[in-house]
């Protein structure tokens, strides 16, 4: 027997449900509400489904002939709640026509299944629903209570000025409140995309370079060691040369000897008889044909190779020539008063230019190997690039604070210029002459005494004296250093190097002359050369500048 709350006509109506579903909806009936939106208070029995139609002010039917169900009216219990999962109580609502008895069975989670032919009823196939619930991990509750107050109050916010609702997102943005986010998240925001820096992607080299290849060693320990009694210690003489031809000139008290690097003997060439004077410089034409011989006195002699006799004397200075430097048939001298006289040695009137600009001793000299330019460097600290075309000085550079005596032409990078700096600089600097800027510098801990470039390899070499004494090779651009060589047991003053730019003589005040590979030669199709063929522009600019040497 039905409930006494349900009508006659409802129970026709629900003739078509199944005993269980007509189980669950007496169920419902009889369960007391909660408290509702509206302020009713749990206990309060609920009103049967004939008496809710009738406050809507609908009144069931009975069935058609068609066999369409009545319309009915619904209003779910916490019961029907926890049935079919859903967490709030919604108001009531009307269903009508024959989505009444859809209505319900969805919402108690189960499908029945239409009687099929013959009149036989099929199984009643259950299907559970369910709803999307919020993530209350991604639920930004700021952004929301922001955004449920702008909608509320939109019409007020409509009559703000452009300037307040400005501020408003400004203050939203840096709290970091979104206004445009939405208020419930079903899901977790996904990551934010990272923005690829195509710069650095494309800036990285295509290939790693190879790691089984190890870094050039070079020898720490001379291969030739000869005594080189009576050779100065002076820091402004210049008293050692490496000839085209293979022959090193060396002074050695008031002697100048030639040691011959193809057969390793060794003869004296000249002596100095007058009291009081000694040689103060040395320099090899660039074709290694003669040999220039600056004296403390001021006079220069030129030395032929081939009959070993003096060819000429040129006077008229009066102070000592401390450093020289060819340039064809053009010899610059560089004296103690800080002036440099250049001499055409095929003239009898020899001095065609005088160069005046520093104010000490003129203790570096160096012709760039084109001719264009000439570098000096003095007791002055001061480095002075000329023109061959002119008496005046192109630029000056007074950066370093110590003599410069050491200066080397880059031969693969025509226009840049190292320079080197005494025992209170001991700093390289590198020039553009071009731009007269400076490239780089680099401190090297100790007293430059000398520089050279490789011929083949992008590296430079350095010559030291106080502190350390040694020897130093670097790598050009970077100015990393390879390694350093320490042999001599007093300061490093002279240099040379060979005429295969391999090997480097080095002369110290120890009185010891050594000879260091510094530079292993290029093997054609090698490690450290290229294929056979291979236009290189290096090789063509190291070509061109062995060229310029012996001219």
């Amino acid at each position: 027997m039905p409930p006494p709350s349900i009508s006659k006509d409802l129970q026709t109506g629900l003739n078509p449900m199944s005993p269980q579903i007509a189980r669950r909806v007496r169920e419902t009936m009889e369960t007391p509400r909660r408290k509702s939106t509206a302020g009713r208070i749990a206990g309060t029995p609920t009103r049967s489904f004939a008496d809710r139609l009738h406050v809507h002010g609908r009144t069931p039917t009975r069935p058609s002939a068609g066999g369409a169900s009545p319309s009915v009216a619904h209003t779910r219990s916490p019961r029907s709640y926890n049935a079919t999962g859903l967490g709030h109580s919604p108001r009531s609502s009307v269903i009508s026509g024959r989505n009444a008895e859809n209505f319900i069975k969805q919402r108690l989670g189960v499908a029945a299944v239409s009687p099929s032919g013959g009149g036989k009823r099929g199984k009643a196939k259950e299907r559970m629903y369910d709803r999307f619930v919020p993530s209350q991990d991604a639920i930004d509750r700021a952004s929301s209570q922001f955004n449920i107050r702008d909608t509320t109050d939109r019409q007020k916010l409509k009559t703000l000025d452009p300037d307040t609702l400005a501020y408003q997102e400004q203050v939203a943005k840096a709290c970091g409140v979104a206004l445009d986010k939405r208020i419930l998240a079903f899901n977790a925001e996904p990551p934010a995309a990272q923005r690829q820096d195509f710069r650095t992607s494309w800036s990285r080299p295509l290939r790693k370079p190879n790691s089984t290849v190890a870094a050039r060693r070079v020898k720490s320990e001379p291969e030739k060691v000869l005594d080189a009694p009576g050779l100065s210690d002076d820091f402004y003489l210049n008293l050692i040369d490496w000839s085209a031809n293979n022959m090193l000139a060396i002074a050695l008290d008031n002697t100048v000897y030639l040691w011959n690097g193809n057969t390793g003997k060794t003869a004296p060439l000249c002596s100095v008889t007058r009291e009081d004077t000694y040689v103060a410089s040395l320099q090899w034409a660039p074709d290694g044909s003669h040999l220039a011989v600056g004296l403390s006195e001021g006079d220069i002699e030129i030395w032929s190779l081939e009959s070993l006799k003096k060819m000429r004397t040129m006077r008229g200075r009066a102070s000592r020539v401390g450093v020289l430097a060819w340039d064809t048939n053009v010899l610059s001298s560089g004296a103690r008063d800080g002036s440099i006289w250049n001499h055409d040695v095929r003239l009898a009137n020899h001095r065609v230019a005088s160069l005046l600009s520093h104010e000490s001793d003129v203790c570096g000299l160096k012709w760039r190997p084109d001719g264009q330019f000439l570098a000096s460097g003095g007791n002055d600290n001061q480095v002075v690039i000329w023109d061959a075309r002119s008496s005046l000085p192109k630029f000056t550079k007074a950066e370093h604070t110590a003599a410069v005596k050491a200066l080397a032409w880059c031969p693969w990078q025509l226009n840049t210029l190292a320079t080197g700096g005494g025992s209170h600089d001991r700093t390289v600097h590198f020039w553009n002459v071009s731009t007269t800027g400076k490239i780089a510098s680099v401190d090297t801990g100790s007293q430059v005494t000398s520089i050279l470039w490789s011929l083949e390899y992008k590296e430079f070499f350095t010559s030291h004296g106080f502190p350390n004494n040694h020897l130093s090779i670097w790598k050009y651009p970077s100015l990393t250093k390879i390694g350093d060589l320490e042999g001599h047991d007093a300061r490093v003053l002279h240099t040379a190097l060979s005429p295969d730019g391999q090997t480097v003589a080095t002369g110290a005040s120890d009185e010891n002359l050594k000879f260091w590979k510094i530079w292993e030669a290029k093997k054609k199709g090698g490690k450290c050369g290229k294929s056979v063929g291979e236009k290189d522009v290096e090789d063509e600019l190291v070509n061109a500048y062995r060229r310029m040497a012996i001219r």
